[in-house]
């Protein structure tokens, strides 16, 4: 039997990050009790009220209460190196009916290649 140790044919080793990354958390509660995560929801919620997503208004009578939940991951650099940390707050659209709860849909993030595609299309058709 031959193997790659014999040969001389090793896997090269991980790099191991100097600090601890903090593993993703599995509720808000615990997001609030590590510092990073708690950042990353701070940075987030911050950046949903600068940006005026939403409109707080007293609750119709005929309308639901519309849930949110918070998703966790880590980003990491090309090299595999922590990036930071994410924190996206979300609506939990299953309890959502459209026309009573919501009237309209849309993606809070623009790509640079559509805009790069929309603009080359502007461009080429004056």
């Amino acid at each position: 039997m031959s193997t790659r140790a014999m040969h001389g044919i090793f896997k090269p080793k991980a790099l191991t990050a100097t600090h601890s990354i903090s593993p993703i958390p599995k509720s808000p509660k615990a997001a609030l009790d590590d510092p990073n995560w708690k950042r990353a929801m701070t940075d987030e919620f911050t950046a949903l009220k600068d940006n005026h997503t939403w409109d707080l208004v007293p609750k119709p009578t005929d309308a639901s209460v519309i849930r949110c939940l918070w998703l966790y991951r880590h980003k990491f650099h090309a090299a595999g190196t922590l990036q930071r940390y994410k924190a996206r707050l979300v609506v939990n659209s299953k309890a959502q009916q459209v026309g009573i709860d919501c009237d309209e849909t849309f993606s809070p993030v623009v790509k640079p290649t559509t805009i790069r595609t929309v603009l080359s299309l502007a461009i080429t058709r004056s």
